[in-house]
């Protein structure tokens, strides 16, 4: 397999969803501690539902990869309903925005849907590079996977995730160094010195669930 067609978009955030299923009590114990201890309960019930949702609206996306995506992920804020909740149907509606026309994902799609997530999560949580959030993750990999689809024009969905992957895993490194702005954790900023920021793990696992899928 090479690009995703529109059968297999259910598929793909089947392995995200699997992925956060997972690691939905690591993540649940990383948030207890600077935060509010649901963030595993949240990424793993709307990624898990995403293939549900996207099955329930293909009929109606009529083959249109990007429809389908900002369908699905309209219904998915009404399930999490809680701030990480609405920054990631934010990302998926916004990234399914990107693809809108298209009957397949390639390589440069992948990128504009990475891209068009980061923006997502920047529009709706109003946050930047360097505040210690999921975006610390996401925005990397997405500059990472538009590189490396620039770089080569016929770069694969799965050349495009692997750089992506590693934009992210340094990002979520890099936000041990950083002071949250945000939430919790900015009220015990000092607990956060040397410990990734949970938020950043949440977003490189999303895109290691795509890489699953698309790297088995």
């Amino acid at each position: 397999m090479e690009n995703v067609g529109f059968e297999q978009l259910a598929g793909l955030f089947a392995s995200v969803g699997a992925l956060f299923t997972q690691k939905r009590e690591e993540l649940c114990a990383m948030d207890a501690k600077l935060g509010d201890g649901d963030l595993g309960l949240t990424m793993s019930k709307g990624f898990a539902a995403l293939p549900e949702l996207m099955r329930a609206e293909a009929e109606s996306a009529a083959g249109d990869v990007g429809k389908l995506l900002m369908k699905a992920g309209m219904k998915m804020s009404s399930l999490v309903p809680s701030t990480m909740g609405f920054l990631m149907s934010s990302g998926v509606m916004e990234g399914g925005k990107a693809l809108k026309g298209r009957s397949e994902i390639d390589g440069a799609g992948l990128a504009d849907y990475l891209e068009g997530f980061a923006a997502g999560v920047q529009k709706r949580g109003k946050c930047a590079q360097g505040q210690r959030t999921i975006y610390d993750a996401v925005k990397p990999a997405a500059d990472a996977a538009r590189s490396c689809s620039e770089e080569n024009a016929a770069a694969t969905p799965q050349a495009v995730i692997k750089a992506a992957l590693e934009a992210a895993a340094e990002g979520v490194e890099k936000t041990k160094a950083m002071t949250p702005v945000f939430g919790k954790a900015a009220v015990h900023a000092a607990k956060c010195a040397g410990v990734p920021d949970q938020g950043a793990v949440a977003g490189y696992y999303m895109i290691l669930g795509m890489y699953n899928y698309l790297c088995p």
